[in-house]
């Protein structure tokens, strides 16, 4: 038997380095990612999935395009200079930046696919919106006969995306075309340009319910999101933003803003459930910001009444034009389940699903997501409560948990099978925020663009 070397013999044990959390939950996104592409692949057909790359609507297609050297700039530049410009710049001047930038990486990446196919092209396809427009020469005729449309045995039925939703969003670009900006080019432009700005919404919520320092931490990653792969060009995209920005108007209402602000998010609210019926989930991310914006409310109760009042004036008018929100709704869930979703199985979705979440929103998001939960166990554990910092983590920590909770709700209703890369960007958006609690951010924003690049590159995506 080998003796021990003495204590103090000069001898010195190296231990090894314990393995980072963060780094556990990136290996089990990992293997959940690989588990929907194997399983998919080999254990279904297309006939099963109607997808062409599981999990994601898609098919295999290495690329390169006009924006790979602007997509490749623009997200080495993030990577150097994110994280220090967004602690530095004026307050004022990081959120038009952080549009900006957004921009640059939206655009930058739709065009990796080229201008048609990537931008104009996008919306205009048999199951998209711009393809009924010379539909709504009679607006309120349209809507009053709207729902007579919905069901796949119906008369000249709606085209899957105009049945799948309320006609606020279709009309969206009936309006834009009636303006004489017609055209999948005109269409594209404004909801990339729209979308862009549900990130900067997101700073706006972070800074007035948690801390100016969190949002700035968050910033580049909003920024530079996987999601924009598909932000650009997909109307979900600009449902993103219109949430997201009813969801910072309440912050800003009850954080002791003006009134006004509550009726502008309440104006915003009712518009959303007319953009998307699944965005009714942003309930639940609304209740998050009064809780966390309880005395605000306390001390200004009256704030519900411009709330109530701009959240009516939507749901109002296309009511009173004769459209019945209930009633789509279930003929919608009757649609839904004569076409794809009923061939769709549950059992593969209700977790492939989670597994587009973490392509759309990244591994750093996984890492985020880890830290905050931490944040939330620490606080319960603790039993007192926090001041400064800790508590200011606390409040994003349970805002981004209302998010994933509404994901969650969405994921397990069932109506949400396949394509979640694409109908789950309002509430993808809300959990980068996560990414605010990561340290050393430029090799995590590395490992972001890294994903996005690969997956505009070798997939071509599609809806």
């Amino acid at each position: 038997m080998r003796d021990l070397p003495a204590y103090g013999a000069g001898v010195t044990v190296t231990r090894p380095r314990p393995v980072p959390r963060d780094l556990y939950a990136v290996a089990a996104a990992v293997l959940l990612v690989t588990a929907a592409v194997l399983v998919g692949r080999y254990v279904y057909t297309y006939d099963d999935l109607i997808v062409g790359w599981p999990p994601l609507l898609g098919r295999w297609d290495p690329h390169l395009g006009p924006g790979t050297p602007a997509a490749v700039v623009v997200a080495a530049a993030v990577v150097a200079y994110g994280p220090a410009v967004a602690a530095r710049l004026p307050w004022r001047a990081l959120l038009p930046a952080a549009w900006g930038t957004t921009l640059a990486w939206t655009w930058s990446l739709a065009l990796i696919d080229g201008w048609e196919r990537g931008v104009a092209g996008r919306l205009t396809t048999s199951q998209e919106y711009l393809s009924v427009i010379d539909r709504w020469h009679d607006i309120p005729a349209t809507l009053r006969d709207f729902n007579g449309h919905i069901l796949l045995h119906s008369a000249d039925n709606w085209p899957a995306h105009v049945a799948g939703h309320p006609p606020g969003a279709t009309l969206t670009y009936v309006l834009l075309d009636r303006i004489g900006l017609g055209g999948g080019g005109w269409a594209g432009a404004l909801t990339i340009t729209v979308g862009a700005t549900a990130g900067v919404a997101v700073l706006v919520t972070v800074r007035a319910l948690a801390a100016e320092r969190l949002a700035r931490r968050a910033a580049p990653f909003l920024v530079l999101a996987p999601a924009a792969v598909w932000m650009g060009t997909s109307a979900d995209g600009y449902f993103a933003a219109v949430a997201a920005w009813a969801v910072a108007l309440l912050a800003l209402a009850v954080t002791g803003r003006r009134l006004w602000w509550a009726a502008g998010s309440g104006l915003l609210f009712g518009l959303t459930c007319y953009l998307s019926y699944g965005l009714t989930l942003f309930a639940v991310i609304a209740a998050a910001v009064l809780l966390l914006g309880r005395r605000g409310v306390r001390a200004r109760p009256v704030l519900f009444v411009p709330l109530l009042a701009g959240a009516a004036v939507v749901p109002v008018a296309f009511t009173a034009a004769g459209f019945d929100w209930w009633e789509a709704y279930h003929l919608l869930v009757e649609r839904y389940y004569e076409g794809a979703a009923g061939v769709r199985p549950y059992a593969y979705w209700v977790w492939a699903n989670l597994a587009c979440t973490v392509l759309i929103t990244g591994l750093a998001t996984v890492a985020g997501l880890r830290r905050a939960g931490g944040v939330l166990v620490r606080r319960r554990t603790e039993g007192v409560r926090a001041d400064g910092a800790r508590a200011e983590e606390t409040r994003l920590a349970f805002l981004v948990a209302a998010a994933l909770l509404a994901l969650l709700a969405a994921d397990l209703s069932g109506m949400s099978k396949a394509e979640t890369e694409r109908i789950w960007l309002p509430f993808a958006l809300w959990l980068l925020a996560a990414c605010a609690f990561l340290t050393r951010p430029r090799g995590w924003l590395a490992a972001q663009a890294v994903l996005a690049l690969l997956l505009n590159h070798l997939v071509a995506t599609g809806w």
